[in-house]
């Protein structure tokens, strides 16, 4: 009985730390909401997100820009209106000329969000050049010095040609370290991205180190009393009894000291597949019009089957490929050959200062051959066809890299000849050794249209 009143006492502490913590817990999340809205207010009255992903500046003065372009030596520059300038210059392709307002904004003591737009752009700007280094120059200096979000620089499609470039990989890297030059951005939003996954982890954890110290001070009160069973004279406890209340309080803290360790296993685990998942759909695909597009691009509108192998394996799977051509693009299939060993540097168009991007926003890059390759109705159709059926991989090595990861993951041994079938949503869906069978993928896919297809996006 009296084993039992202190096992119960200790539950009682270990109560009362749980309400702190959660009292504790709640009063921080509404420091941090409260926090959060208030900084997304500031930056909504400030910046919005123009075409592809621009950083503007807004201001009541903001509608007379079109105006500042053909007057900018009359009216007194400020950081504001160079960065505005800057970007009406940059979406007529006027990249030279917008370049010189974004650095010119950076000399005018511009507060931290003007900084973070101007680095921002003359990033893009950079980017728009080919000019790697000077791009992530100006990016790490946005992270590090102006709160700049990695997730921004993720998800800015005028970025994907720099994202294809070994200078974002190593700015990446620093990122996934956590490490000073950047902060800890990107593996925050990781930790956050499992926390939705899998809400009621950090509730579990809670109470399994609630309930391993209930079972330590429990254990701490009976042992002495185990030791005075143990000698026996008058008035000595039940020895079986206290023993038995010993073992209990030791078996629990064993318990669920391993299921706190397991839950971290699985959380590691977890962040490890979240960041293959992010890796994947960042990786760079040039599609048979030359486009370059990445991954994330196209996401609902095709299951892409990764094929990495010798180029022997991997024609062969190709050809055989080409006897259910029909059946595959009915259900969305993307070929993406992967040869081991293979590597292909991205090439960059240099485009020269003053002139207008080759191809409207609204429209796809068709290369410079098309003329060539759409003199029939015939030819144009089989374009299209090739866009949906085949796709050529930029960076080669980031592919492979990603794929001897997914198999170190899977327990095969990297460097196998595999296959990857993607979902719609951009998820593994399944995968095997050597190439697939055709005529079976053709039977497992659902059709575009089909119900199980839109429940998949």
């Amino acid at each position: 009985m009296e084993a039992m009143a202190i096992m119960a006492m200790a539950m009682a502490v270990a109560g009362i730390a749980l309400n702190t913590n959660l009292l504790r817990f709640s009063s921080t999340t509404k420091s941090c909401v409260l926090k959060f809205n208030k900084s997304t207010t500031t930056a909504a009255l400030l910046f919005k997100s123009q075409s592809k992903g621009r950083l503007t500046l807004i201001s009541s003065s903001s509608s007379s820009q079109s105006s500042e372009a053909s007057n900018n030596n009359t009216v007194q520059n400020t950081a504001e209106s160079c960065v505005n300038l800057g970007l009406s210059l940059f979406s007529k392709g006027r990249v030279k000329d917008a370049l010189i307002q974004f650095e010119t904004a950076l000399t005018l003591d511009p507060n931290s969000l003007e900084a973070q737009a101007a680095l921002y752009n003359k990033a893009c700007c950079h980017a728009y050049r080919g000019e790697g280094k000077k791009a992530a120059d100006c990016l790490r200096s946005a992270l590090r010095d102006y709160g700049l979000k990695f997730g921004t620089i993720l998800n800015d499609p005028d970025l994907a040609s720099f994202r294809a470039l070994p200078e974002f990989k190593e700015l990446q890297e620093e990122a996934r370290l956590g490490g000073e030059d950047i902060g800890y951005g990107f593996r925050r939003d990781l930790k956050l991205i499992s926390e939705v996954q899998a809400p009621f982890r950090g509730v579990r954890k809670f109470f399994y180190v609630a309930f391993t110290a209930a079972a330590g001070i429990s254990t701490f009160f009976t042992t002495p009393r185990l030791f005075r069973a143990i000698s026996g004279g008058d008035g000595a406890p039940d020895l079986f009894e206290t023993a038995g209340n010993v073992a209990i309080n030791i078996g629990g803290v064993i318990v669920f000291v391993a299921l706190f360790l397991w839950e971290n296993k699985k959380e590691e685990e977890q962040l490890a597949q979240i960041t293959r998942d992010e890796t994947l759909s960042r990786l760079p695909l040039r599609l048979s019009t030359n486009r370059v597009v990445e991954l994330v691009q196209l996401r609902d509108t095709v299951r892409p089957v990764i094929l990495a192998g010798t180029k022997e394996t991997v024609s062969k799977a190709m050809q055989r490929a080409e006897r259910f051509r029909t059946d595959l693009l009915k259900r969305g299939v993307l070929l993406v050959p992967v040869i081991w060993g293979e590597r292909r540097e991205l090439k960059m168009e240099k485009k020269g200062f003053g002139k207008a991007p080759k191809a409207a926003a609204d429209l796809p890059s068709i290369g410079e051959d098309f003329e060539s390759r759409a003199q029939s109705i015939v030819a144009q159709s089989k374009l299209k066809a090739e866009i949906r059926f085949k796709a050529e991989v930029v960076s080669p090595q980031e592919w492979e890299r990603w794929i001897r990861d997914q198999q170190k993951s899977e327990g095969v041994t990297p460097g196998e000849d595999v296959y990857i079938i993607l979902r719609l949503d951009g998820r593994v869906r399944r995968s095997g050794r050597g190439m697939p069978d055709w005529e079976e993928i053709a039977k497992e896919l659902p059709p575009m249209e089909a119900l199980l297809s839109k429940l998949e996006r």
